[in-house]
């Protein structure tokens, strides 16, 4: 890497011919073009959120004389130089300067040119300074990685879109980094997670790579389109969206690229499928309705899904005690399937650890978690009774 150097630059010339894409949430151009202030391996412009907390503090600081900070620049081969750190601040600085949100001063809130004249300037004249250098991308692309440790922490998926960086995560950020996109909170009924954030694109990444999200980016790196990513994404929320009448929050954030791999291809009573749904998730004994989901489209085999409340140990107990009178008055084994056989456990006794309670009538089949649907069974008959 080159020997850097520092320059100063006040912020009218850090702004200068600046402005915010409002449909890709981004700063785009400074220095009158010559710095690109969100090179494509940079995260999304994220000081806006929060009611504009954080870009507020930046012309707070200014306006207060506040230091800012240093700044990093990456200067190309073509003479343009990109932001490696700083661009939110100057994005917000940028963002002030073309009165795209106002400031609060004496009671008022003010854009750029409502400012007293000296406070104007101030904000105009304010100095920052820039580190510049210049070296291989994989020198500026570790160096990007450590100088984003402080501060907003980057997250894994911004992580690898600075390591891939290329026409395919262009397209990819494009696409699913957007949150002017009208199809957002669609897709947030099924996927949890902050579009800017590059959440969503991670999720979409998962699902096309089954789980292999590096590989996937390294191969596609330098690809023209994003086209299998987008299909498969687009078909597994497709697919969701068709089976079930309505979102339920416990939908978002699901396995649902797993989920379609397993299931796509059964065929599904769009009514029938949307009563069972309903019927369990409003069902008191089912303890996780996440798992309703993945119960419904396996066919209601796999009660374990559901975590379906069971019997409390002072009713196992009592129903214990009743059984095992009654058993012993009559000569016969407390467990009413041993009972009823010829074996040498037609007889036997089980103590309480030794048995289960279990639903006369099966749960899945409307029997309640109640005492007078509870018998107790040896272990190893009640394994085996399954949803009988």
């Amino acid at each position: 890497m080159k020997e850097p150097e520092f320059v100063t630059y006040t912020v009218e010339q850090l702004c200068e011919g600046f402005y915010y894409n409002d449909l890709e949430e981004k700063g785009v151009y400074g220095l009158n073009g010559k710095l690109i202030i969100q090179p494509e391996y940079q995260r999304n412009y994220i000081y806006a959120e929060k009611n504009g907390k954080a870009e507020y503090e930046v012309i707070d600081s200014v306006i207060k004389s506040y230091p800012l900070g240093l700044l990093y620049f990456n200067r190309r081969a073509d003479g343009m130089m990109e932001v490696l750190d700083g661009q939110q601040r100057i994005t917000a600085l940028g963002r002030y300067l073309t009165e795209k949100f106002s400031y609060r001063l004496d009671g008022r809130e003010r854009k750029i040119n409502s400012l007293p004249e000296d406070k104007k300037e101030l904000v105009l004249k304010t100095k920052l300074r820039a580190y510049i250098c210049e070296g291989t991308e994989s020198e500026v692309k570790a160096w990007f990685r450590i100088i984003n440790k402080a501060g907003f922490e980057l997250t894994e998926q911004e992580k690898r879109n600075a390591e891939y960086s290329g026409p395919f995560v262009t397209q990819a950020r494009a696409y699913l980094s957007n949150s002017k996109d009208s199809n957002v909170q669609k897709w947030s009924a099924f996927v949890k997670g902050d579009v800017k954030r590059q959440e969503i694109l991670e999720v979409a990444l998962d699902w096309v790579s089954k789980g292999k999200i590096d590989e996937y980016m390294s191969s596609h790196r330098y690809d023209g389109n994003i086209d299998e990513l987008r299909s498969y994404f687009d078909s597994v929320i497709s697919w969701v969206d068709s089976i079930f009448d309505e979102p339920y929050p416990e939908m978002r954030g699901l396995p649902w690229g797993e989920l379609y791999e397993r299931f796509h291809n059964n065929p599904y009573d769009h009514k029938d499928v949307s009563e069972k749904v309903k019927e369990l998730i409003n069902d008191d004994y089912v303890q996780d309705r996440r798992g309703v989901f993945e119960y419904v489209l396996g066919g209601c085999k796999e009660k374990k899904l559901l975590n379906v409340r069971l019997f409390d140990k002072p009713t196992q107990r009592r129903v214990y005690n009743r059984q095992t009178d009654e058993a012993k008055a009559k000569g016969i084994s407390n467990c009413p399937l041993c009972a009823i056989g010829h074996d040498a456990n037609h007889s036997k006794i089980w103590d309480l650890k030794d048995m289960d309670a279990d639903h006369v009538t099966a749960w899945s089949k409307g029997g309640s978690t109640t005492e007078d649907n509870c018998q107790m069974l040896c272990k190893t008959h009640n394994r085996a009774k399954g949803n009988r």
